[in-house]
């Protein structure tokens, strides 16, 4: 971990205090992240992820996270429960930093998804599209847009065996075309190093997907043109960019109807 603020006796109750913990048994540092510093604080009524903001957070930032992740939870998609502080804030200042407080989520990423995690993960990137899109209709001749999580790269998601147990880092919510996540995930979980998206672990995400939300014939048409500007963006700053042209037109002519189907 890049960044480290250490938590004081007193900091550590100040939390406590703040969002009613009792019986704080333990208190542990994870080294995981390079802007913010993460601890376990294990509790008589659980366990939870303390988060400490070294820069770039808002509180308004994380009250919208907060939201979103109360909203999704009420829908059974899998992710932390937001702890609010007794006064229903959702953050606080501990240490001279900004704080907030989630459940913690059983599970651990992977480096090396199966097709079957790859198809868990797209049926909950359908299930958030869908909740956070609720009521909303457009047009089918035009890309449907919503809130897309922002950032569904294997660190952000958690599983239990194959299947996800918790989407976390709600913080770049934004609303985007959703096939533009849909491409993300593709290129973050399924390419291969020649830039070819790996057929089964795509049309398992595909899969996955379209058995919660079925894509618009415009969203199809599209889907490669979003795949290809996403491996683009993923090797331009890479020694293999040089042969990017190469890897983006490989990328663009891997999304075959049949991976779609």
């Amino acid at each position: 971990m890049a960044v480290f603020t250490e938590l004081h006796d007193e900091d550590r109750d100040a939390i406590a205090a703040a969002y009613e913990m009792h019986s704080l048994s333990s208190v542990i540092g994870i080294a995981d992240g390079d802007t913010e510093t993460t601890y376990l604080f294990r509790t008589g009524q659980g366990e939870f992820i303390v988060t400490l903001f070294e820069n770039g957070a808002e509180p308004l930032d994380l009250e919208r996270a907060f939201k979103t992740m109360e909203l999704l939870q009420d829908r059974g998609v899998p992710c932390p429960r937001p702890v609010r502080t007794i006064e229903g804030q959702a953050t606080f200042k501990a240490a001279g930093r900004l704080v907030a407080v989630v459940s913690f989520v059983s599970g651990s990423s992977t480096g090396d998804p199966t097709a079957a995690k790859c198809e868990s993960l797209g049926r909950v990137m359908a299930q958030i599209h869908t909740v956070l899109r609720r009521g909303l209709h457009g047009r089918p001749d035009i890309l449907p847009t919503g809130a897309v999580h922002g950032a569904l790269v294997p660190s952000n998601v958690f599983f239990v065996g194959d299947m996800v147990s918790g989407v976390i880092n709600f913080r770049l919510r934004h609303d985007d075309a959703l096939v533009s996540e849909i491409a993300e995930a593709l290129v973050d979980w399924t390419i291969r190093a020649n830039g070819e998206l790996d057929r089964t672990k795509a049309r398992s995400m595909l899969k996955g997907y379209q058995s919660v939300r079925a894509l618009t014939g415009a969203e199809r048409a599209a889907l490669p043109g979003f795949v290809m500007a996403s491996a683009a963006r993923r090797y331009a700053n890479r020694a293999e960019k040089a042969c990017l042209p190469t890897i983006a037109m490989l990328t663009f002519s891997s999304v075959t109807p049949d991976i779609l189907d």
